[in-house]
């Protein structure tokens, strides 16, 4: 692997201290640039406060289908607790949290948002509608540039001995491509042109590139993980339960939804729940990205062409090593307390007011709902969150190609 030439000297700014944080500021540091990492201060104890030690250090076999992999211990220019300290001079930011952080974080971003700054949201899961909407009210007028991807640069566990954290992020995958989009549609260029002098992209940009979503809606609509992790954690909920208990040994550990859950009938489920994005996707005028039926009815599901390439199939009557111990390990786990709320709500809220039937995502948020005592119906993310409530389509359309409101 050689070294891209002209790697930006101004510092990354890397906002979030769990496994996807701390992957993609390693990586970006093993790649060639200069980091600043941050988590909030309620968690920085927890998540970051022995790296400086330590570094982080990026092993696992980073499956892939060009072969790439890339190792070591990183170190980093800043290691805080304050979103002003982390960014302070610094042109490209990632932001890496789940969803339920990213208000958290964009409270404190906006107002030390400087001129030029291009910033990255990944997963993005709605999260540029949710920053802009942050600016707005926060009276923010600074130029930057806000796009968000639909996954993670790859699958990344923090690995644990004994229950307490190591230094060590193992990557399972690396993503060969991803799909992104700038809000508003008019920064796309810059957007994906500025992934080149990120050192965490480089298994997306030497593989087959990232791909222009069509708005962030479109990269909304593109994220994999809740048309997986719900059908496949709810309906295999009995497997995962009694997983370690009456069968699959005694380590529960070793529990995957891809591994043994995943089958025929789940598939099926899955790919109706994909056709109600289709459907919202096209009802609203925006895209999404495409996926035959024949990569559902696969143990690697729509994930494998993530790495390996739509041609990436595992049949149900094998197993698919490399999920093996993925989990998730109980209903309460962000397979289902994130994208219920998020993904699958948004999906509702979209199509009451657009007039498609998400029947099928419909019946995930009220199976959820059952299983962990929530009401995610009251609870889940809305429109108004990401300020599009009011909107009409073609209003929706012109806000997100131009961000004029």
């Amino acid at each position: 692997m050689v070294l891209k030439e002209n790697l930006p000297q101004t510092t990354v700014a890397v906002l979030g201290g769990g496994a996807a944080g701390k992957a993609v500021a390693a990586d970006c540091v093993l790649g060639g640039n200069k980091v600043n990492i941050c988590d909030l201060p309620g968690f920085f104890a927890t998540t970051l406060a022995t790296v400086e030690r330590t570094g982080i250090n990026i092993t696992g076999k980073q499956n892939s289908k060009y072969g790439f992999k890339r190792s070591g211990n990183a170190k980093f220019e800043k290691i805080t607790d304050s979103v002003a300290e982390c960014v302070k001079g610094c042109q490209l930011i990632i932001v890496a949290v789940p969803s339920i952080a990213h208000d958290a974080f964009f409270e404190e971003l906006v107002p030390v948002l400087e001129e030029g700054m291009i910033i990255h949201i990944i997963p993005d899961n709605f999260g540029s509608l949710k920053l802009r909407k942050k600016m707005r009210e926060m009276n923010c007028t600074k130029q930057v540039v806000i796009g968000g991807w639909s996954s993670a640069p790859y699958g990344a566990r923090v690995v644990k001995e004994g229950g307490v954290m190591t230094s060590e992020i193992g990557l399972i995958y690396r993503a060969i491509t991803l799909r992104g989009a700038s809000l508003p549609s008019t920064d796309q260029e810059v957007f994906l042109e500025s992934t080149n002098q990120l050192g965490c992209f480089d298994a997306i940009t030497e593989g087959d590139g990232p791909t222009s979503g069509k708005t962030v809606l479109d990269v909304g609509f593109s994220n994999v993980n809740p048309v997986l992790h719900c059908p496949g954690t709810i309906l295999g909920v009995g497997v995962m339960e009694n997983w370690g208990r009456v069968f699959g040994g005694n380590d529960k550990s070793t529990y995957s939804i891809y591994s043994h859950a995943y089958c025929e009938s789940i598939s099926e489920v899955q790919y109706a729940f994909y056709l109600e994005e289709v459907a919202l996707a096209e009802a609203i005028g925006v895209d999404l990205q495409r996926f035959p039926k024949k990569n559902f009815l696969s143990r690697t599901s729509i994930l494998g062409p993530e790495y390996m390439g739509d041609d990436c199939i595992v049949p149900f009557d094998e197993q698919y090593e490399m999920a093996i111990g993925t989990g998730p390990f109980s209903i309460h786990d962000r397979y289902i307390t994130e994208d219920i709320p998020v993904g699958c709500h948004i999906y509702h809220e979209l199509g009451k007011k657009f007039g498609v039937e998400t029947k099928v995502i419909d019946s995930m948020i009220t199976l959820a709902s059952v299983m962990t005592g929530r009401d995610f119906l009251k609870e889940g993310l809305t429109l108004e969150d990401l300020g599009i409530g009011h909107l009409e389509k073609a209003e929706l359309l012109d806000y997100l190609e131009s961000g004029k409101l």
